[in-house]
C-alpha cells in the first residue's frame, strides 16, 4: 500500500494490516502545530475513506522525551482572536474524526503527554504507556480550557470527581495514576518493551475479522452515547450486518475444519 506523507507524521506499514503513526515533531516536544492539526486532520480523514488493508494503529511519537507536550505555544503567541479560533477549528476537525476513526487506534505513550497531547490519548481506543511519562490537562493553568474533548472523554474514563480535580487543578501526575485510573490499560518500564506490547496487541486485533472489529468498535463507541435500550438495539443492528459476510463463514468453517481463518474483510 501507498501511504502518504506527511510534514509532521511519520508513518510506518510495520507489518501486514498494522500501520505505525509517529507524531514527528521531537525537536519540539512534539507540539502540535497548525500544520499537525491538518496533517491529523487528513490522516484520520484517509483512514476512515480509504483504509486499504490497514485493520488497526499504533499511534505512538518520535523522541525520547514527550509523546507530545500540548499545543505550540511559540507559534500561538501574537496571534489574533480569530487566527485562535480559526486554529482551534482545524484540531477539533482532527480530534472529532479520530474519534470516528473505524479502525483500532491502539495509543503507545512513549513520554510526556499534556493537554492536546493527553486528549488524544483519550481519543484513541486504549493506550499503552511508559513509566516514566507524565501527564495533565494544563489549559486552565494559562487562561484557556481543554477544548479537544478532555472535559468529555476524560470525566467518561475517570469519573466526574476525578476529572474535575485533574482539569481544575492542571496538576500532572504519573503513569501509576494513569493506570490506576484507566487511563493506561498497561505501564512498562522501557520504550522498548512498550513498542514490543503494543505491536503485539495490533497484531492480535489485526488478525480478527476486520468487519467485525469495525462493527465491534463501531457498537461501543455510539452505544455509549444511548440510553441502554437504545444501544442494545444499535448492537444488534451491527450484529446483523456481519451474518451474510464471507469472513462469518470462514470463520465458523475454520473452526470445523480446525485451521486458522483467512479474513478478507468481506
Amino acid at each position: 500500500m501507498d501511504l502518504p506523507t506527511y510534514e509532521t507524521l511519520a508513518l510506518e506499514a510495520a507489518e501486514p494490516h498494522v500501520l505505525v503513526v509517529r507524531l514527528n515533531r521531537p525537536q519540539v516536544s512534539n507540539a502540535l502545530n497548525t500544520q499537525m492539526g491538518r496533517d491529523l486532520h487528513a490522516l484520520w480523514s484517509w483512514l476512515t475513506a480509504e483504509p486499504g488493508d490497514t485493520r488497526c494503529v499504533v499511534f505512538t511519537a518520535a523522541g525520547e522525551k514527550a509523546f507530545c507536550g500540548g499545543g505550540d505555544l511559540k507559534e500561538r503567541h501574537g496571534m489574533t482572536d480569530a487566527q485562535w479560533r480559526h486554529q482551534h477549528e482545524i484540531f477539533e476537525r482532527a480530534y472529532w474524526t479520530m474519534l470516528d476513526c473505524p479502525l483500532p487506534i491502539v495509543a503507545a505513550v512513549t513520554g510526556h503527554a499534556y493537554a492536546g497531547g493527553l486528549e488524544m490519548v483519550l481519543a484513541s481506543d486504549f493506550a499503552y504507556g511508559v513509566a516514566g511519562a507524565r501527564f495533565a490537562l494544563t489549559e486552565v493553568t494559562i487562561g484557556i480550557m481543554p477544548g479537544a474533548g478532555g472535559t468529555q472523554t476524560l470525566p467518561r474514563i475517570v469519573g466526574e470527581r476525578r476529572a474535575k480535580e485533574i482539569i481544575l487543578t492542571g496538576t500532572p501526575f504519573t503513569a501509576a495514576d494513569a493506570l490506576d485510573w484507566g487511563i493506561l490499560n498497561k505501564v512498562f518500564d522501557t520504550r522498548e518493551e512498550l513498542h514490543d506490547a503494543a505491536m503485539a496487541t495490533a497484531r492480535r486485533i489485526a488478525a480478527n475479522a476486520p468487519l467485525s472489529v469495525r462493527q465491534a468498535k463501531r457498537s461501543m463507541h455510539f452505544g455509549l452515547q444511548m440510553d441502554l435500550r437504545s444501544a442494545l438495539r444499535f448492537e444488534i443492528e451491527c450484529y446483523n450486518q456481519l451474518v451474510g459476510t464471507d469472513d462469518r463463514r470462514e470463520g465458523i468453517a475454520s473452526f470445523n475444519e480446525k485451521r486458522r481463518p483467512v479474513f478478507q474483510g468481506r
